[in-house]
């Protein structure tokens, strides 16, 4: 698909129907905040992993808590 083929009028359109607020309201905001905790927890770690150094050498840096 090119860019050139994107209807714009229609984009607009179903722009300005949507309603941020109900997606906000359907999410779960614990869940949700624990998701994210977790998956930069599990980020921290792989790149820890990928740097070389142990658990033990990330606490003493204090990278790791």
């Amino acid at each position: 698909m090119s860019i050139n083929s994107i209807d714009h009028d229609e984009m607009t359109s179903i722009a300005n129907k949507w309603d941020f607020t109900e997606e906000v309201k359907s999410l779960n905001p614990d869940s949700v905040v624990k998701t994210a905790q977790a998956r930069r927890r599990i980020e921290m770690l792989r790149e820890i992993r990928e740097s070389g150094l142990t658990f033990e050498e990330a606490r003493e840096l204090g990278i790791l808590h």
